[in-house]
């Protein structure tokens, strides 16, 4: 467990911790600086929250559904399927440690919350109620919306949360993902006092989750079946220093080697000679020699049968991630393609072949945004982190937003300090 993602660790003083965010929030709020004892998972969470638009002093996330729409959109999710697991685990505890316990889909909605009933009706009073919208960029900083901007396990504690109203409330969260493609279905979230912000609380959403993961893998839900044989394999690479690669024999982290050279025989479905392998990975120890033993490796942790020789390439269909974005860039379909963009691909890579493919995607992500994006997806590029100082695109959304708006102001503040 990852002591910056939880709240509260051993030793911490809940009072005075929570008097000094506090500070740091109203601080935040007015020069958009934070200052003081701030994690930067809430830092970077508060600016996102800000530049998305998010409304601090909001009485309830704005996007809600209900009836007979929220019942047939639950009937269809695959965490229908386990939510007696869930129930089980997470939500009997809730009920009798005064607790609430959510279950979400993967762009933040609540699809159910059940738990304390007195907890649950001081909850729907904040909005924080089935059908409801708790993406970071509906409700601001909150542990399953923060927890699905990140994809990672989250505590928020009392006012680290974006929204005055939440903060009297902790929670933790944890994403749920799909046993054969890794991709996030949703997140399961317990909410309640300061209690849940201690490292325990964590824990038993991450053991939940744990159990609901295997419970999938088991049931083989749609969504959450394995790959039958022989059929495509898939490669995650944007965001990732190391890539996922799912495939009829399971779903591995890849090393950042044997990342790079899956990623450059994905884009060579003709196949490439252990020369041009070498060339395209271009470091001291990429001699052909090497390639040839670093391929032998991955025969072995993959199975035979997946890399085929002279030209080294792959058998068997692999879709991947990166290739998805550009097809959606191709037709047009900006707002899904940044959805699906979850960053730079494998960013810490510098083999040739792998930086020439990263600088086409986000180049042509980029060129397509700036000539065609509303003001909604411009701002919404800026607040990746990775593109804090792109004075391009920051004058692009700046330019997309009419004056006087609060978000024009802070992109204006963005970029004086990037060209400083």
């Amino acid at each position: 467990m990852t002591f910056g993602h939880v709240a509260l660790p051993p030793g911490a003083d809940p009072a005075g911790l929570r008097r000094a965010v506090a500070t740091a929030h109203e601080a935040f709020l007015t020069t958009g600086w934070p200052t003081g004892p701030l994690r930067g998972v809430v830092r970077d969470s508060w600016q996102r929250s800000r530049i998305l638009g998010v409304d601090p002093d909001a009485a309830a996330p704005p996007d809600h559904i209900a009836g007979a729409e929220l019942r047939a959109y639950r009937r269809e999710h695959p965490l229908a399927a386990v939510l007696p697991v869930i129930r089980r685990l997470l939500v009997e505890t809730a009920r009798e440690d005064d607790q609430v316990a959510a279950v979400g889909d993967r762009s933040g909605r609540l699809l159910w919350v059940e738990g304390s009933p007195a907890l649950l009706a001081r909850a729907e009073r904040i909005g924080f109620a089935e059908g409801a919208n708790w993406a970071e960029g509906a409700a601001g900083t909150n542990a399953p919306g923060t927890a699905l901007a990140l994809g990672q396990p989250v505590q928020i504690y009392a006012s680290e949360h974006f929204n005055r109203s939440v903060q009297p409330w902790s929670c933790a969260a944890v994403p749920v993902r799909d046993p054969a493609s890794g991709a996030v279905l949703g997140v399961l979230d317990l909410t309640g006092g300061d209690h849940i912000a201690a490292p325990h609380a964590l824990s038993l959403v991450r053991a939940t989750v744990a159990a609901v993961e295997a419970e999938l893998r088991l049931l083989r839900v749609p969504g959450a079946a394995p790959p039958p044989e022989g059929a495509p394999a898939r490669l995650e690479v944007l965001g990732r220093d190391q890539a996922a690669f799912s495939w009829a024999g399971g779903r591995c982290e890849l090393s950042p080697r044997h990342s790079e050279i899956l990623c450059l025989l994905a884009r060579r479905p003709g196949g490439l000679t252990a020369e041009a392998l070498a060339a395209q990975l271009r470091a001291d120890e990429a001699a052909p020699v090497t390639v040839r033993a670093e391929l032998s490796r991955i025969r072995r942790l993959l199975g035979p049968g997946l890399v085929a020789s002279r030209p080294y390439r792959l058998t068997v269909p692999v879709s991947v991630d990166a290739d998805e974005v550009g097809e959606l860039i191709a037709q047009g379909a900006l707002r899904r393609a940044l959805d699906r963009y979850r960053g730079p691909l494998l960013p810490r890579s510098e083999a040739p072949g792998v930086v020439e493919a990263r600088t086409d995607l986000e180049c042509a992500l980029r060129a397509v945004l700036r000539e065609r994006a509303d003001a909604e997806l411009l701002v919404a590029w800026t607040a990746r982190p990775e593109h804090a100082d792109d004075v391009e695109m920051l004058q692009a959304a700046r330019d997309a937003l009419p004056p006087g708006s609060p978000r024009a102001l802070l992109l204006d503040a963005r970029l004086r300090r990037a060209l400083w």
